[in-house]
């Protein structure tokens, strides 16, 4: 008999029910009961979850934390993977220690240092990482003169919050003028130079942005894990070209991604992003946090999300290495479930007594096949997704 492991996903991205799925197909066959918390009733992972709850709103971080301790200690929770207010439920690292939970994330600090990404890009330059040349800008003038700056050196200028995630409120500058070309079709992340201008001048307070080059494709991330020991266990390239999808080990992208993890404290899943500038793999971004698409691992044999929870109990999962790379393949969207409104909502629970490993089925990781399958194009060699 083995005892069972309660997970606790916090107001995190629909693409984590395949995270949780993961979890209960892990190749040990052992029980996990999984809690999910959301500010949405109708977020997948609440569906998915064995016990869920609506999040109160309007709560202060340190509110915050009072609650995530409250809902550990009632929930029983061992393990928990925090998304929103992850820096300050990190600096209370003990406190949930002291109520029997681990946290799934990096030390307060090295969140810190990835929240601002003009901090992140000065901070790991000094560690020899490549990054883009970037202007923070504040006003219309600073950002019109970096603009100007990145088109005379022959670039297509962008620009981005200097905090935040998932491409939330990136733009690319066009001088096109605005016309009806720009309403036919889906619309797009250009956005002309004069309405970003006036858009600025005409706001009550200062913007914070970071203005760069448009980086080039193809697009790699790579999903880490590393113990509180400091040592990177996984690191393992997933490669975006337009739709199709590969994998990568190459030192490129590997070398750096690991460089970051092991010098900045980045324990457990984190995914580090990297774009080409020129003929140069650069950094983009680092998200302190698992990705979405961290499942799409179950194509090369890996079980990511199960490998971080046993390395948060104390045990050594050892190296995570791809059984396989595979071919190529592209990504598409499949329907799940949604929870009646009424919540909370909580499935029967089964004394552990009732359930020997022996009568678990050990499932594969059969959704990440069934979300992502892959395309029919010719196989890859195991590095050759990315020439650099």
């Amino acid at each position: 008999m083995v005892s069972r492991v309660r997970v606790w996903l916090n107001r995190t991205y629909a693409e984590n029910v395949f995270f949780m799925d993961q979890l209960r197909h892990n190749p040990h066959a052992r029980p996990v009961d999984i809690h999910a918390t959301h500010g949405d009733a109708d977020s997948p992972v609440l569906a998915a979850a064995d016990t869920a709850d609506l999040e109160p709103e309007g709560l202060s971080p340190a509110a915050y934390v009072e609650y995530a301790l409250d809902q550990c200690a009632k929930r029983g929770i061992d393990v928990f993977v925090p998304r929103l207010h992850q820096a300050a439920l990190a600096a209370h690292r003990a406190e949930f220690a002291a109520v029997g939970t681990v946290l799934l994330a990096p030390s307060a600090t090295a969140i810190e240092v990835f929240e601002d990404k003009v901090t992140a890009y000065e901070a790991v330059r000094e560690h020899g990482v490549p990054v883009p040349p970037w202007y923070r800008v504040t006003n219309a003038e600073e950002f019109v003169a970096a603009v100007e700056e990145l088109e005379a050196g022959g670039h297509r200028a962008c620009f981005k919050p200097a905090s935040g995630a998932g491409g939330v409120g990136f733009r690319v500058v066009t001088r096109t003028p605005f016309s009806l070309d720009h309403l036919s079709g889906f619309p797009s992340p250009y956005v002309q130079l004069d309405m970003v201008v006036e858009a600025v001048r005409a706001a009550e307070e200062p913007v914070d942005w970071m203005v760069m080059p448009r980086l080039e494709q193809p697009e790699v991330s790579v999903d880490c894990l590393t113990g509180p020991d400091g040592r990177v266990r996984m690191a393992v390239g997933r490669t975006k070209n337009g739709r199709r999808r590969g994998f990568t080990l190459h030192p490129a992208w590997i070398e750096p991604a690991r460089r970051i993890a092991e010098r900045f404290g980045l324990h457990y899943l984190t995914n580090i992003q990297f774009r080409m500038y020129g003929d140069e793999p650069v950094l983009m971004d680092v998200n302190t946090r698992p990705a979405g698409g961290l499942h799409q691992l179950a194509l090369c044999g890996i079980n990511a999300p199960w490998a971080a929870v046993r390395l948060a109990l104390g045990e050594e999962p050892g190296d995570v290495l791809p059984t396989r790379l595979g071919q190529d393949y592209t990504v598409v969207s499949g329907p799940r479930p949604v929870r009646p409104v009424s919540l909370p909502h909580q499935v029967a629970e089964v004394p552990v007594a009732e359930v020997p490993v022996a009568d678990v089925p050990v499932a594969v990781d059969a959704r990440p096949l069934a979300v992502a399958p892959p395309v029919a194009c010719k196989p890859t060699a195991a590095d050759r997704p990315l020439a650099v």
